[in-house]
């Protein structure tokens, strides 16, 4: 009986972490075109996702649950080959813990905006940013180190995911 009280208070302890995860799924159907580094080696730190369509209808937020996105616009117009650095369009949610989720690239539409939501559109699949192509990037920061352990067991380059997909998941 004694063990199975303190089976029952290791369960108990258990409970915050479990309520405090975020599945990711991908924010339209696509391909798994980078994750923890490039083709070239270079350090990376994010998925990315392409569906190969510049303009695709329907970007996602990524995160599944109701949280608040702050959505920046950068840039304007469609735009399907990079606009440069510091110009890609944004949407990040920043969790109490201060790590930071972001979602870059899309194009701006009239879902582009800050709100409370779950799953909810924020633009198009584009190249807004310092991007060669369009895509999706997701990634999760603090205080500038990206986290990799979110998506690491969940997802490979190369991989075919639709909305329904995990790609990762928040802690």
């Amino acid at each position: 009986m004694r063990y199975t009280t303190k089976a029952s208070l290791a369960a108990l302890t258990l409970l915050p972490l479990i309520a405090g995860a975020h599945t990711v799924k991908s924010p339209f159907p696509g391909t798994v075109t980078a994750t923890t580094k490039y083709s070239s080696g270079k350090f990376h730190g994010a998925v990315d996702i392409s569906s190969g369509r510049c303009n695709y209808w329907g970007a996602e937020t990524g995160v599944v649950g109701s949280v608040y996105w702050n959505v920046t616009v950068r840039t304007s117009g469609v735009h399907c080959s990079g606009t440069g650095s510091g110009t890609q369009n944004e949407a990040k949610h920043v969790w109490a813990s201060g790590w930071t989720f972001r979602q870059w690239h899309f194009i701006k539409t009239a879902d582009s905006y800050d709100r409370t939501c779950d799953r909810c559109q924020v633009g198009n699949e584009g190249a807004t940013g310092n991007s060669t192509g369009p895509h999706a990037h997701l990634q999760q920061d603090k205080a500038g180190t990206n986290d990799t352990s979110w998506y690491a067991s969940h997802t490979t380059k190369g991989e075919a995911v639709d909305r329904s997909e995990t790609v990762g998941v928040l802690d």
